[in-house]
């Protein structure tokens, strides 16, 4: 059965109102103009999509799912129509959905805004906490976002563009650091805090730590970086983040970059998207602009180290 892409608009209103009456006041329609709408999608999905539980409506797992491809392809549908022969980012309105960790939002995602903020004042930029399951699913998340900040070896087959470097390395606990260099075997000893640690997931330390004969003990896996104080500090733990992570937390933390004796590898941050964003120059713009960012977060970082 065919179906009316106007019925498009109704469809994102309920989606995101779960309410016939809250839908009808978003889109300026009548009540009854919505409910016959409800009752075409209805029957086109073959789903109630809204059903009643208590004096509430809750939305089915189909209509989940159809609420992330419906603000997708209205966004997409938005931005044919604002395609102009001749682009200009002063007169963008538009949002961009950005994917990063902690760390990476406040040092690349906060450089990013102040040039977008700059050069088109109609952007609105959303920041999604990265979370194991997109990682484990980039291609598919990459379909419902602009881009996303990882580091180079996570991801293949997909269009990137290198942003910064950085390189892991260990904290702990100011009171726990000692003068010399920890031995593997006090390594080994130690409990140990791993950011996104996954068994399915490279983690470029834990290759630099089983390389040399350690098997680390993880006590507590994390989603971020900035927290690692808190785990850290007036214990007796070994935390692994990238070194601009370190340089963030505050001097009283209570925790201390340690050098070992070895190296636990470095990290080329990039920003990923998918190949239906190539030749939208809107995206384009975003690209350059994040492409920018990462050489000034990079410069910053050769000027303060």
């Amino acid at each position: 059965m065919g179906l009316d892409l106007n019925l498009l608009v109704p469809l994102d209103a309920l989606l995101q109102e779960r309410s016939v009456t809250r839908a009808a006041q978003r889109l300026g329609l009548s009540q009854p103009t919505v409910s016959a709408a409800l009752a075409r999608l209805r029957r086109h999905f073959g789903d109630e999509l809204l059903t009643r539980v208590g004096n509430a409506y809750e939305l089915t797992p189909l209509a989940e799912r159809l609420a992330e491809h419906t603000t997708h392809a209205l966004g997409s549908a938005d931005r044919v129509f604002q395609t102009r022969p001749d682009f200009d980012p002063t007169s963008l309105q538009r949002e961009f959905t950005l994917v990063m960790t902690d760390m990476q939002l406040a040092t690349f995602g906060r450089t990013l805004a102040a040039l977008v903020r700059d050069a088109a004042p109609g952007v609105r930029l959303r920041f999604q906490h990265s979370a194991p399951h997109m990682l484990r699913h980039v291609r598919e998340q990459l379909r419902i976002v602009d881009g996303m900040v990882l580091p180079q070896g996570l991801v293949a087959n997909v269009p990137s563009i290198d942003l910064y470097g950085d390189r892991w390395v260990c904290v702990v606990s100011s009171d726990a650091a000692t003068p010399a260099p920890p031995t593997l075997d006090e390594l080994a000893a130690h409990p140990w805090v791993l950011p996104y640690h996954e068994p399915t997931m490279a983690f470029s330390p834990l290759h630099g730590l089983h390389t040399r004969g350690i098997e680390p003990r993880v006590e507590m896996a994390v989603e971020n970086f900035l927290t690692m104080p808190f785990l850290v500090a007036g214990t007796d733990r070994v935390g692994v983040v990238p070194e601009r992570a370190a340089r963030l937390f505050p001097a009283d933390s209570g925790t201390v970059v340690v050098e070992l004796p070895f190296r636990l590898g470095h990290l080329a941050e990039s920003l990923w998207w998918h190949p239906i964003h190539d030749r939208d120059p809107a995206h384009m713009w975003l690209r350059k602009a994040a492409a920018e960012a990462g050489r000034l977060v990079a410069a910053d970082s050769q000027q303060r180290y």
